[in-house]
Parts: C-alpha cells; structure tokens; sequence
C-alpha cells in the first residue's frame, strides 16, 4: 500500500481510481468528487472540504477525519467501511452503501444521513439536528447512540437497538424486526404502523406511543406520564413497570401493569377486541 501525505488536492476527481493507498494529513479542498472510484483506502487525519468527496469506493478505513459542512453528501455508494474517531459537520451522508461501521464518531448534521443502508453497526455515535436519518436501512446493530434527531428509524427492517438515548417525534414508524434494549425513547408517536417491535427495559416518553403496531412485545418496559392513548389499534404482550396514564382500544392480547389512569375501549375497538388488562395494584 503505498502512502500519499501532507498535500492538498482540489477541482475536479483529483484521486479519481486510486487503489490500494493510505492518505496521512490530506486535504481535499473546493471542488467535487475528490476521491471516486476507488477501493481499498486508508485516510488518517485528513479533512475534507469539497462536496461529495468519497463515492464509489469499496473496502476503506478512514480514521481521525474531519469533514466540513461543505462536504456535504460526501459518502455514497462506497461499501465495506470502516469509520473512527471522526466529526462530521455536512449533511446527508452514507446513502447506497453495504456493509457500514461507525465507532465513535460525531455527526452534527444528522439531515438525511444513513439512507438505504444494508448492515450498519453502529458503537458510541452521536447525532444531532436534521430529519430522518436511518430511512430504509436494513440489518442493523446499534449500541451507544444519542440523537435528538427528527423522525429516526423509518422504515427500518431486522434492527437490534441498544442503549441509546433519542429525542424525537415519530421515530420507529413502519419498522419491521426491530428489538430495543435498555434505551430512553422521547418523543410523540413512537413505533406507528410498525411489525413485530419489541421493548425490553426501555423508558418512553410522549404522547400516543405505540399506536397501530402488529405484534407489539413490551418487557418491563416504563411510560412516563404524558403517554396517553397507548396502543390503539394494537395486537400486544406487554409487562409494564409502575403506572400508565391512558390505554385506548389494544386489539388483542395481554397487557400487566401496576396501575392505569383510565382505559378506554369505545365503539372504534377493532375485533377482536378481546385484549386483557391485569392491574397488579388495586
């Protein structure tokens, strides 16, 4: 592998289909596509500038980096990588890719980031601003995420989730295969329309949770006190610690809680309204 260090690059794919190359303290400048059409990378140290500076590029580590806000859409259609320790300031990144790790990296632009991406493992990443990150990822594994990003996880399919702390509206919407351990959900209506959602150990906050869900799995799971209307239109298993304040219409199955505020079923219950509500405390 040879090694390309301490320069500068700009204008028009000037690393356009380089291979089997290091990159120690580069910058990529103004302009676009710095580096395209490659494979098997290593970048250490750089910055990138300049718009969409990393597509079409397969087996790459990058490293200790920092990617500007303009370098925005900067990592499309690049797959089996690796990245660490790194900030980024720009928009809309990781689209079209295979095979996605991130490790401690910092993404202050959340808009549009993670779009169709197939087996992203995520460890300690931290997202803030922006809507919709993670739409139509599939086989994902999360543990370590913090995120006050809108409208998270849409769309999601065959995802492990743990320990992570999410700020949100509508998060976990048309979700399918996606499990949730020892995490902090707050937001308002969490996990609509989605298919076979599971929470273990998980705290929820915000109103309406887990409304239209088929195949709903709670494991001592606690609500805080603005959920209202939970699981309407709902086919659910659910053990529940402490109180809840409102639960409106389930379709079927069983929910153990220690107390409820009020139960609602009324003429708009779908069939076959037969879901079983066990109070532990008087």
């Amino acid at each position: 592998m040879k090694t390309i260090k301490d320069q500068q690059f700009g204008g028009e794919r000037p690393l356009f289909a380089i291979h089997d190359t290091r990159l120690e303290n580069v910058t990529i400048t103004e302009g676009e596509s710095g580096i395209k059409c490659c494979h098997d990378l290593e970048a250490d140290h750089c910055r990138f500038i300049g718009k969409y500076p990393w597509w079409h590029v397969d087996r790459s580590l990058i490293t200790n980096c920092y990617f500007e806000v303009g370098s925005r859409s900067a990592i499309w259609y690049s797959n089996d990588m690796v990245m660490r320790d790194c900030i980024i300031d720009g928009p809309k990144f990781f689209r079209e890719m295979k095979n996605l790790t991130l490790e401690n990296v910092n993404i202050t632009d959340a808009d549009e980031t993670f779009w169709r991406v197939d087996g992203l493992k995520i460890r300690n990443v931290r997202l803030h601003e922006g809507t919709y990150p993670f739409m139509f990822c599939s086989n994902v594994d999360v543990d370590g995420l913090v995120s006050d990003s809108k409208y998270v996880f849409q769309y999601v399919r065959n995802a492990v989730v743990r320990n992570a702390k999410i700020d949100t509206k509508d998060a976990f919407w048309e979700t399918e295969n996606v499990t949730i351990y020892d995490s902090e959900l707050n937001g308002e209506y969490l996990g609509w329309h989605s298919h076979n959602l599971r929470l273990v150990r998980c705290h929820i906050t915000g109103e309406q949770p887990l409304c239209y869900v088929d195949n709903l799995t709670l494991d001592d799971c606690t609500f805080g006190a603005d959920c209202d209307r939970m699981f309407e239109d709902t086919t659910i298993r659910a053990t529940i610690r402490g109180s809840v304040t409102n639960i409106k219409n389930p379709i079927s199955g069983y929910i153990e809680v220690d107390s409820v505020g009020s139960i609602t079923i009324d003429e708009n219950v779908k069939q076959p309204a037969d879901c079983i509500i066990r109070c532990r405390k008087p």
